[in-house]
């Protein structure tokens, strides 16, 4: 079977997460652990990728890379097959060692970055698995290797450390550890950065870019070999800007659209207007404050049984 379409343009950045196949702990041993990672590093190598973070946990991994050519779907290939291939001889096993297709979300800029690498570094504490205080120790992780000198060239720290004020040099990774260590402990802060929404979705970046991204890439929309998550962050996007065109022409905004009522006549054409563009009733109603589903569909099909 062909594989299935991702958005791939020079300079992409993403972050990457997969699991095992029925949430297997692929990497409960330490040899299957060392051999993600130099696997990894060999991807990185071979496709030319900047590594700006990654962790590998006993069921599941974290990736942050950057791909100057255009090339994640080719290389997320050679790392798993070649890692799936060690990893099976090894074993003397056979089959698929991850659950389906990676996910693949899109990230904006340095300013983006610096957040998914910070959640990707706290992945260990969040889980349980070590505290604060011993993340730089945690043997699976890029912190361990940036904290550490003779890191591989393609490791890569000077952006998203600057978003932090700090250079790449051992007093900057000092001070970025003893930042990371002291969000680890704070909960509440991590929900303000929204750490937990680093893992869902197709792009994380600002609502503009993403824009700016479903528009360039709308045409791909028409292809059924898509990712799904990208497909449905394209549509959501498309639909969201239709929404905000329809709303300026009528003098609306969204606040009007959660304060007039669910029948509102105006609500009503822009839910029209809406569905003409494919967006499913659930996404009408909620977007538009519209009571219940079964509710805009009654009214949309009025306004098709009058005309």
């Amino acid at each position: 079977m062909a594989r299935k379409l991702r958005i791939q343009y020079e300079g992409a950045i993403y972050h990457v997460i997969n699991r095992g196949n029925y949430r297997r702990d692929v990497f409960e041993s330490v040899g299957a652990a060392q051999a993600f990672e130099e696997a990894l590093i060999e991807a990185c190598e071979v496709n030319g990728w900047k590594l700006h973070a990654h962790v590998v946990m006993r069921n599941h991994y974290h990736l942050a890379v950057e791909t100057p050519r255009a090339n994640l779907v080719e290389g997320m290939h050679w790392l798993q097959s070649t890692f799936a291939t060690r990893f099976n001889r090894l074993r003397q096993e056979r089959g698929h060692l991850f659950q389906g297709r990676y996910q693949a979300l899109l990230i904006e800029d340095a300013v983006a970055l610096a957040r998914v690498v910070d959640y990707i570094h706290l992945n260990p504490v969040r889980s349980g698995i070590v505290t604060a205080d011993q993340l730089g120790g945690f043997r699976w992780s890029s912190l361990r290797r940036f904290v550490r000198e003779g890191r591989p060239a393609v490791f890569a720290c000077e952006d998203w450390l600057a978003q932090r004020g700090l250079a790449d040099s051992p007093e900057g990774m000092g001070a970025y550890v003893v930042y990371l260590t002291a969000l680890a402990r704070d909960e509440a802060e991590q929900r303000k950065l929204g750490l937990e929404k680093l893992s869902v979705g197709w792009a994380i970046g600002s609502e503009g870019w993403r824009r700016a991204i479903a528009k360039d890439h709308a045409q791909r929309a028409l292809n059924p070999g898509m990712e799904a998550a990208e497909l449905n962050g394209i549509k959501q996007t498309h639909w969201a800007q239709v929404l905000d065109a329809e709303l300026q022409r009528r003098g609306k905004s969204r606040a009007d659209a959660s304060g007039d009522i669910s029948s509102a006549a105006w609500k009503i054409e822009v839910a029209t207007r809406l569905r003409q563009e494919g967006a499913p009733y659930a996404w009408i109603t909620r977007e538009m404050h519209m009571g219940k589903a079964s509710s805009v569909r009654a009214h949309l099909s009025q306004v098709k049984y009058s005309i």
